[in-house]
């Protein structure tokens, strides 16, 4: 379910199939791992293979930005599809957590080929 690759205090991370009930805890532990890392500042969320986001998820996402503002970071989304994209809004997540897709440097970035997880 999750890719991802470290850059400096970055820390990219592309989601793959669903964000909902039955695997948000596992996401959550697995995104947690990887905020707690010493020096990591920036959490970028790849959307780009997310089929679907529910309510689960819009709890991730909002605890997971909540983690990174309590130790000085930012959070920021990319490459989200129309349906994500109405689910983010509508839940207001689009007040608080960027979206990189919305700015020219955003829209370089892109995740590096099949970087597994741990």
């Amino acid at each position: 379910m999750l890719q991802f690759i470290r850059d400096g205090e970055s820390v990219l991370v592309r989601l793959t199939g669903e964000l909902d009930h039955c695997c948000c805890q596992q996401v959550r532990r697995e995104l947690d791992a990887l905020i707690a890392q010493p020096g990591v500042k920036t959490l970028i969320l790849d959307f780009s293979a997310l089929q679907f986001m529910d309510s689960s998820g819009i709890g991730v996402m909002l605890g997971r930005y909540r983690l990174m503002r309590d130790k000085g970071g930012a959070m920021a989304v990319i490459h989200m599809n129309p349906l994500v994209t109405r689910i983010f809004r509508m839940a207001g997540l689009d007040r608080v957590i960027r979206n990189m897709d919305a700015s020219p440097k955003g829209q370089n970035r892109k995740m590096p080929q099949e970087v597994p997880s741990r």
